[in-house]
């Protein structure tokens, strides 16, 4: 489709700036593996104007411009974002699928969903004014005690690249509403949109350095953030190798991360199931995105019982899938974001049929597609706890699948994984369901169905896939301090020392 891609700068105290090596990185159409523009690349020395920028707007008139101003504040700013982003709706979500290759359809909800996310997030904002000086019942009436919550300063925001401007939002909305000031570090591989939220800041008149967008490669742009002395946090979502490397930087000068990193979640089906609809969970759960869902329900746990028809089905349904352009109607599997991940997925598949298993249904580019980086949906049977595609996370349209006969057993297999970010279940008995639920080792757990997400609930797992939460209230403590304050309200003195005037 031939949609211009603006031409940005970084986005630095509030100003378009011009990388310090002047250089920029091509952004790569995925559906034609076609150069359709350019991105500014980012490099320590932007960094450190950036940081520079934000710690200045933290503490401008004693922060009274942003960090300590009243939270309605902070929120007109927010709401007015979330005007705008609905305002350019249309275009942003076509700029998304033309980035990193998502759906038309699925880019538009995305975009309905960012600007959602800043109205959530403006509210939140607003009830911070109601809770000033939380109150603390003490068991002595000679002291007051009360809870401050304040902003935790400058915050490092490195996000990835399969939901580029959303991902993105469920960082900045919530760093913005609690008083912070931010630096966004985007995935190379998907950028644009998060340049266009820099131009929706420019238009609503966010202060200067309140919100600063660098892009550019990780090693060169977002390291120097984790490592940076003026960076009072760091917030990554991202794959769990990056992620340690960023705890390992951030750990040096002690300071705190949040992660949401990898997974490899299942999705556990028993006997008792309508088979379509656990068939069409099953679908979305793995291949929403183009199976590129940290979350993605890409093991299926499924009853022996009904395995058979289950499979049988599944892969009758998947048949029925589009797959084409992200700008053709009706599609619902676009490319993977890049030949570097396409290359890595078709390695796995080959990998699983190397160990033994067997191909149920995809395994390779879909034949009426010569140009993109396309990958058929692929469901692959026979697998042992043991093998790679069972373990690792794929990142892409693979489902890999195993049978179970009790439920003990499908918990065990659920939880054989040193991930623990979402888990499904799905079964007609919902006693059963709330014991899986408690059994499951996970973050999140979806019950017959898979992977919805509403910013009003937390977001984030455990084991290797991370720790902290995003989203929710949950979301907005991230970005917050607490300050405990004691006062001596007596009017009698201490009397812990004999007072020299009484010898």
């Amino acid at each position: 489709m031939a949609l211009p891609i603006p031409s940005r700068q970084l986005f630095i105290d509030g100003q378009w700036t011009e990388p310090a090596l002047k250089k920029r990185l091509p952004v790569i159409n995925p559906a034609t593996e076609q150069i359709i523009g350019y991105i500014p690349a980012a490099t320590a020395e932007d960094a450190e104007l950036a940081v520079a920028a934000a710690r200045k707007a933290l503490t401008r008139n004693q922060g009274k411009d942003w960090a300590s101003a009243p939270g309605a504040v902070r929120a007109k700013y927010l709401r007015a974002i979330a005007a705008k982003i609905t305002e350019r709706k249309e275009n942003l979500a076509k700029l998304e699928a033309l980035d990193c290759g998502k759906p038309l359809d699925e880019a538009l909800w995305d975009i309905d969903d960012v600007a959602g996310c800043f109205e959530y997030f403006a509210g939140l904002a607003e009830d911070l004014d109601t809770k000033k000086k939380v109150p603390v019942s003490l068991p002595m009436d000679t002291f007051r005690c009360y809870v401050l919550k304040e902003p935790i300063g400058v915050v490092g925001l490195i996000t990835p690249w399969n939901y580029p401007l959303l991902m993105a939002t469920w960082k900045v909305a919530p760093a913005l509403a609690a008083g912070c000031t931010a630096i966004l570090k985007p995935s190379e591989l998907s950028s644009i949109t998060c340049l266009e939220l820099a131009d929706v800041c420019r238009e609503v008149g966010l202060p200067p350095g309140v919100l600063n967008i660098l892009t550019g490669l990780g090693p060169e742009a977002g390291a120097p953030l984790a490592s940076h002395p003026h960076v009072d946090k760091i917030a990554f979502t991202g794959s769990t190798a990056t992620g340690t490397r960023i705890m390992t930087d951030a750990a040096q000068l002690v300071k705190p991360v949040s992660l949401e990193l990898g997974g490899k979640s299942p999705i556990v089906v028993f006997e008792d199931v309508d088979i379509d609809k656990a068939v069409e969970w099953t679908i979305f759960g793995c291949f929403w995105t183009n199976g590129q869902i940290c979350s993605a329900t890409s093991r299926l746990v499924v009853h022996e019982s009904i395995a058979a028809e289950f499979l049988d089905k599944l892969v009758k349904w998947i048949k029925n899938i589009k797959i084409s352009d992200p700008f053709e109607e009706g599609c619902r599997l676009g490319p993977v974001v890049s030949g570097g991940q396409y290359e890595k997925i078709l390695k796995f598949i080959s990998t699983a049929k190397s160990e033994g298993a067997r191909i149920l249904c995809g395994g390779g580019r879909p034949e009426h597609l010569s140009k993109g980086y396309y990958i058929e949906p692929t469901v692959i049977a026979d697998v042992t706890t043991s093998m790679q595609i069972w373990r690792e996370e794929v990142f892409g349209p693979v489902l890999c699948v195993k049978t179970f006969s009790s439920e003990d057993e499908a918990i065990e297999l659920a939880n054989d994984t040193h991930y623990g970010l979402g888990s499904a279940v799905i079964s007609k008995d919902l006693e059963r369901c709330e014991r899986l639920t408690k059994a499951f080792q996970a973050g999140i757990v979806w019950v017959n169905c898979s992977q919805p997400c509403f910013c009003q609930a937390p977001w984030g797992g455990n084991k290797r896939s991370g720790f902290g939460r995003e989203l929710g209230e949950w979301g907005l403590d991230n970005y917050l301090s607490v300050k405990q304050v004691t006062e001596y309200i007596s009017d009698e003195p201490w009397g812990w020392y004999k007072s020299p005037s009484r010898l």
